[in-house]
């Protein structure tokens, strides 16, 4: 029997990441394998998952993938349970209105797991439950986790008003300040950065265990298995040997294209620019992946050997590429959000800036301009786009790539490229799902 279940809730803020983490704990522990995923286009998360149980977690994007590549992704897991958390409400996606973690618990035949922020309600828990669980027919609905209790007369109201539209409680966590996380502008604090993390993962583990009833969520069974599909999207690798960034400025890498090119038969070696590490010389590609290179920046700016790496890499013809802060890093200078200048590569004609930030947020499909080293043919690409800062100022070289939103308005050219150095503010996800 295959296992799993979707932890989902009716908006962000919910608490269904502290809720998931808890339960890849809890579950853990109690010898049950897990193996965690994440809805949508998410890398902090993730990171999150890994921590909790010790294993890596998977992006699902019901989106920018098709069925083919998301059965692939999970082809390893049916002897473990799949515990998918989601992303913003349930039936929240792109802005075409497709794409929700809806979609993926249908797609995929998972039961929903509802977390409900009942810290300020009671029996109008039933009509938002109700709405929630009657909005989609095809949806295995399982069951609410109330998060957020007050008291044991408030659980007592909550799970009354339940009963009597028939919908199972699974657990009910008590409010507890030391089960929030701290965030910053593009969600949460990154996991190698939360100073007390198996403190709170211990903490999230024993709460759960303590108020959810875990033999119920264990043995929730999901509809869809795994397999292995030639047409599953996975992104070509840039070159035999890839030279890969890796540290708090450069985290946001999607583990399926790194093991995509792995399976592929490249080898990646990964380095840090924050220690001053070169790339790996002689390589013949390499990935700077986007992160927090503002929160570095004069660390960056003095980082000699790392910066020296691409100039020469860059001169031998490497195939550099860098997604959102990896392209910023490759510009000429980056402005911090105190208006500091800091200096970057200088390998692509671009300005960038953090003092007055400015969202950009949405799903794309993108068209190289002429051949891309990460696709083959002429196909289209998925990518998403979310960033604060600012083009002050782009001089003369080829656009990257051409833009549409996800309801299909043109964007027009995006991202930079001079001869084999190029880059985008995008982080592409996979080649253009066909089914």
């Amino acid at each position: 029997m295959a296992t799993g279940c979707l932890i989902a809730a009716p908006h962000s803020g919910s608490g269904k990441t502290t809720i998931t983490l808890g339960l890849l704990a809890a579950l853990k522990r109690s010898g049950i394998g897990v193996r965690p995923a994440k809805a949508g286009p998410d890398f902090i998360d993730p990171a999150f998952h890994k921590a909790a149980c010790g294993v890596e977690s998977v992006n699902l994007d019901p989106w920018a993938m098709g069925s083919s590549q998301l059965r692939s992704l999970i082809a390893d897991c049916d002897d473990r349970f799949l515990l998918v958390e989601g992303m913003m409400g349930l039936f929240d996606g792109a802005s075409d209105g497709t794409g929700s973690g809806a979609d993926l618990a249908e797609l995929l035949g998972l039961p929903v797991v509802l977390v409900v922020d009942a810290g300020r309600q009671s029996h109008s828990i039933a009509a938002l439950v109700s709405g929630f669980r009657d909005f989609q027919p095809n949806l295995s609905f399982a069951g609410v986790i109330l998060n957020r209790v007050g008291s044991e007369r408030h659980e007592a109201m909550l799970r009354q008003a339940l009963e009597a539209i028939d919908v199972p409680v699974l657990g009910a966590v008590r409010k507890d300040a030391l089960l929030e996380l701290p965030s910053r502008h593009l969600g949460l604090v990154q996991a190698q950065e939360h100073e007390a993390l198996t403190a709170f993962i211990d903490h999230a583990a024993q709460a759960i265990k303590s108020q959810i009833d875990l033999s119920a969520i264990a043995s929730l069974e999901r509809k869809a298995v795994g397999g292995r599909y030639l047409d599953a999207g996975a992104l070509s690798p840039p070159g035999q040997v890839i030279a890969v960034a890796s540290d708090r400025a450069f985290a946001f890498a999607y583990p399926h294209i790194m093991n995509g090119w792995r399976e592929a038969g490249s080898d990646l070696h990964f380095f840090s620019p924050l220690a001053d590490e070169a790339p790996l010389e002689g390589c013949d590609a390499i990935y700077l992946p986007g992160g927090y290179p503002e929160l570095h920046a004069g660390q960056l700016a003095g980082a000699k050997n790392f910066m020296d790496g691409l100039r020469r890499a860059a001169e031998h013809q490497a195939f550099i590429y860098g997604e959102c802060g990896g392209y910023m890093v490759l510009g000429e200078a980056l402005v911090d959000g105190d208006g500091c200048r800091h200096k970057m590569a200088n390998l692509l004609p671009l300005l960038t800036s953090f003092e007055k930030p400015r969202l950009q947020l949405g799903y794309r499909v993108i068209k190289p301009n002429g051949r891309f080293e990460m696709l083959e043919g002429e196909g289209e690409l998925t990518a998403h786009e979310f960033h604060y800062s600012t083009v002050l100022h782009q001089g003369d070289a080829e656009p990257l790539f051409f833009a549409q939103d996800a309801m299909g308005k043109e964007l027009g050219p995006v991202g930079l490229r001079r001869g084999t150095v190029c880059g985008s503010y995008l982080h592409l996800i996979s080649s253009r799902p066909q089914a």
